[in-house]
């Protein structure tokens, strides 16, 4: 089956792109509130959260997809406390719509003052 890549300038290696849609899958990779630049957005978990979820919506668009699509996110956060917060910042981000979801405490992400980093997975027709 034939893939479309759909780069959004953020990725730091030259290996993988943020979206990618194969068949009727579009799959997103693992996003965080990450600028262009580099620098992490939002001063909390919540706010990085809301953050994170633009960006995911903005590589679906590219992709021929939107949230209310989603059918499945893995949401790492490194403070379980923190998942109040997040989760009430996602279910506000997807609009009513319902995912499958699962949610991690890991010790760290990829960069200092990185709350959350958010997997998407959508289903769109063909």
């Amino acid at each position: 089956m034939a893939k479309k890549v759909f780069p959004d300038g953020t990725e730091v290696a030259g290996f993988y792109v943020r979206t990618i849609k194969s068949g009727p899958f579009v799959f997103v990779s693992g996003t965080t509130s990450l600028n262009a630049k580099g620098q992490v957005q939002g001063k909390d978990a919540a706010q990085q959260t809301t953050i994170t979820m633009r960006k995911i919506e903005a590589g679906l668009k590219s992709a021929g997809a939107r949230l209310g699509d989603l059918v499945r996110t893995t949401i790492y956060v490194t403070d379980i406390r923190d998942m109040g917060a997040v989760s009430a910042a996602l279910g506000k981000a997807l609009k009513g719509s319902v995912v499958t979801s699962t949610l991690v405490a890991v010790s760290a992400l990829a960069v200092p003052g990185l709350l959350v980093e958010i997997e998407a997975t959508a289903v769109v027709d063909v």
